[in-house]
């Protein structure tokens, strides 16, 4: 049981239940909190972590708003088949989400994206447009501008040659170092970041046979950019009320992926914030308030 304080500074109880649902034979953990008659947020994270990203943002909105945050398979508390046993594709991931929504009976709700989360929610956008109430981003890219730079060349040489040589620079995206370096770059305080974050990461990603996993989803990242206009076309003809919170010292996702959402969209709201990659770490409290003021304005029925 977590507490959150009050408008009338009282602090309350706030209930976070952990489940698992199956599909198609996999057991997908999830955290779920607020009212199920509430405005529904479906939140999807990003790589290395899992649904414990959002550990401090769903119980600062869960007095109003109904929250739902799965682990994708091979991450978190969710079943961990092998590369032989299940096709780690990006296609495949929406798949699943799509599969455990309608397993839970989500009919309506807004998509909190970030990193591998855009490519996952942006993809049940487009194939379910009506089911989309409206969109918060942070850090979730869908613009070649986004990965115009230095970090994503051996990615991109991956996709062009898919070797083990090239594969040699992408392990090192694995490592304890490089897990610590994604929540930690860019921050204003590196002692405000919990330790518990890669202490939590780094064992999943260390599980055997998850490498193997991870490589094939950065494989498949590769099939996301000739997607891009499809999301941008969604984004023109749907116009989903949007919300950017996005950590502007992030490498991975730089402003230069952000700002193009701005051509696309009319309805959106527009934050860059002093921090990293995982902006949630820092700034979860403010990224809430913003949240809850234009899901108010937008969203709440």
């Amino acid at each position: 049981m977590k507490t959150r304080e009050s408008s009338s500074g009282v602090l309350t109880a706030v209930r976070v239940s952990y489940q698992t649902a199956k599909i198609d034979g996999l057991d997908i953990f999830y955290r779920e909190a607020g009212p199920e008659d509430a405005s529904t947020l479906l939140l999807l994270h990003g790589f290395p972590t899992s649904s414990h990203m959002f550990r401090n943002l769903i119980p600062a909105l869960a007095d109003e708003f109904h929250l739902i945050a799965p682990d994708y398979p091979g991450f978190g508390n969710s079943s961990m088949p092998s590369v032989g046993e299940f096709e780690y594709t990006f296609d495949n991931l929406s798949n699943v989400i799509e599969k455990f929504s309608d397993e839970i009976g989500l009919k309506r709700y807004t998509l909190y994206v970030q990193d591998y989360g855009a490519p996952v929610g942006f993809r049940l956008a487009v194939k379910h447009p009506n089911r989309i109430e409206g969109i918060v981003v942070q850090n979730g890219n869908a613009y070649t501008e986004g990965i115009d730079n230095d970090f994503w060349k051996p990615l991109k040489d991956y996709w062009n040659e898919r070797t083990v040589q090239r594969e040699k620079p992408l392990r090192g995206f694995l490592t304890r170092e490089a897990t610590i370096w994604q929540y930690t770059h860019g921050v204003r305080e590196k002692d405000a970041i919990s330790p518990d974050n890669w202490n939590i990461d780094q064992p999943l990603l260390e599980r055997p046979g998850n490498a193997e996993i991870q490589l094939a989803l950065f494989y498949s990242y590769g099939s996301n950019p000739a997607l891009y206009p499809k999301w941008q076309a969604y984004f023109r003809e749907h116009q989903p009320p949007t919300l950017i919170v996005w950590g502007k010292n992030d490498q991975i996702f730089p402003p230069a992926g952000a700002e193009p959402y701005k051509r696309d969209l009319e309805n959106l709201e527009f934050h860059l914030l002093d921090t990293g990659h995982f902006a949630l770490e820092e700034d979860s409290q403010k990224i809430a308030d913003l949240m809850r003021n234009f899901l108010r304005r937008n969203i709440v029925r």
